[in-house]
């Protein structure tokens, strides 16, 4: 295992048309502090990653970096709009670096990121500032038990009342579940069936009658949570955007951070492929080393394949979405391809390492357990498939 395998300053890929010479630099100066301030690995107790994970968030706003979370000079954005490459390029290099870096940054942009499209101004000089600075947490509770990837089937209710709503019901897998100052909630606010009698709202974590369910474990330990809204009375000045646009707010905020998901494939899937690179070289067996076994250079060869390709993938819809272009079927096969390559490469990459790459506390194997709940949040990989297929069959 390589603390830090050596890396060139010189990103080939960066070379390329989809990027300008503000992207080159944020990469760079983003490895230079994180080689400085990340480390990988370590205790994975609950209170651990809890405090660690509240540690990254603040180190994060305090180098600058969660200002591209957010939108709006105004508010501490470094844009009046979210720049995809940027988020895409930092999401990227945080996860080449540490899963929970990268877990802390994107929670900010997407917790947040109903307020920077919709929000008031009122909400946004609140909020984002904060969110910005990293003094304050977010998280976006928008499944629920039974309403995940169905998201028009949410149960959970806002009813209106004098001066406000009255929330009830839950939200699960909700990322920074208990450690967050405040939830965006989705709600149903019945205006119409489905999705849209759906509104958004700001819940802040000390509401009377929001509860942590339940505090939940997965195999890559980021902090999760069922939450329980019991007669939850909110102001409504609290709701994002009109009332019923909730779903479509959702969508829209998924929209600016789905291709993200793909570019933090690409840096566990990039820590991969050079945890491997180097481990072949310096692994002897049978007189060589490992890196001069043909199997192992046609390894690396696939792997580098499917790795350059989920890149341009990727990056093309980056690309087009800050051209103001509609890029669902683009972000779609990004996040299918890189999520997809990205297993598969951590898989050979594991393979490669031999008994060693399933060793707790090896950086392939926590990038093993890190990249599998890729496939599935914010959109599964069918559910990718069948964005892709409907919208080739709508525009032929």
């Amino acid at each position: 295992m390589l603390a830090n395998p050596a890396r060139s300053q010189h990103w080939p890929e960066f070379d390329w048309p989809f990027f300008d010479d503000s992207h080159r630099t944020l990469k760079k100066d983003l490895n230079a502090w994180s080689l400085l301030h990340i480390k990988h690995g370590g205790d994975e107790s609950r209170a651990a990653i809890d405090a660690e994970c509240q540690g990254l968030v603040t180190a994060l706003g305090h180098g600058g970096w969660l200002a591209h979370a957010i939108g709006g000079r105004v508010f501490g954005g470094v844009r009046d709009v979210i720049d995809t490459r940027s988020i895409c390029v930092l999401r990227e290099e945080l996860a080449y670096h540490h899963g929970l870096a990268d877990f802390a940054f994107a929670m900010q942009g997407l917790g947040s990121g109903a307020i920077s499209l919709q929000g008031t101004v009122e909400q946004k000089q609140r909020y984002l500032p904060r969110v910005g600075r990293g003094e304050a947490i977010a998280a976006f509770a928008l499944s629920e038990p039974d309403a995940g990837s169905d998201v028009a089937a949410m149960q959970c209710s806002a009813t209106p009342v004098e001066g406000g709503y009255v929330l009830n019901g839950q939200k699960t897998w909700i990322s920074n579940g208990g450690i967050a100052d405040f939830y965006v909630v989705f709600a149903r606010t019945a205006e119409a069936p489905g999705a849209r009698g759906i509104s958004a709202f700001i819940v802040d974590a000390d509401s009377q009658g929001l509860e942590i369910a339940e505090r939940i474990d997965v195999v890559a330990p980021h902090p999760l949570a069922t939450l329980q809204f019991n007669q939850v009375r909110i102001n409504q000045a609290q709701r994002i955007g009109a009332a019923g646009e909730g779903f479509k707010l959702a969508m829209a905020t998924l929209d600016v951070f789905r291709t993200s998901v793909a570019a933090a494939s690409l840096g566990f899937a990039r820590r991969a492929l050079d945890e491997s690179v180097a481990w072949a070289r310096s692994r002897k067996m049978f007189g060589q080393s490992l890196a001069d076994f043909q199997i192992t250079q046609t390894k690396i060869a696939d792997m580098a394949t499917l790795l350059d390709a989920a890149t341009l993938l990727t990056y093309r819809a980056a690309w087009l979405r800050d051209q103001g272009q509609r890029i669902t079927r683009e972000a779609a096969m990004a996040k299918l391809t890189a999520t997809e390559n990205a297993q598969k490469i951590i898989d050979m990459a594991v393979q490669l390492h031999g008994g060693i790459g399933v060793k707790k506390g090896n950086i392939v194997e926590s990038l093993y357990r890190e990249i599998r709940a890729l496939r599935i949040y914010e959109g599964a990989t069918e559910v990718q498939q069948l964005i892709i297929g409907r919208d080739i069959l709508r525009s032929v």
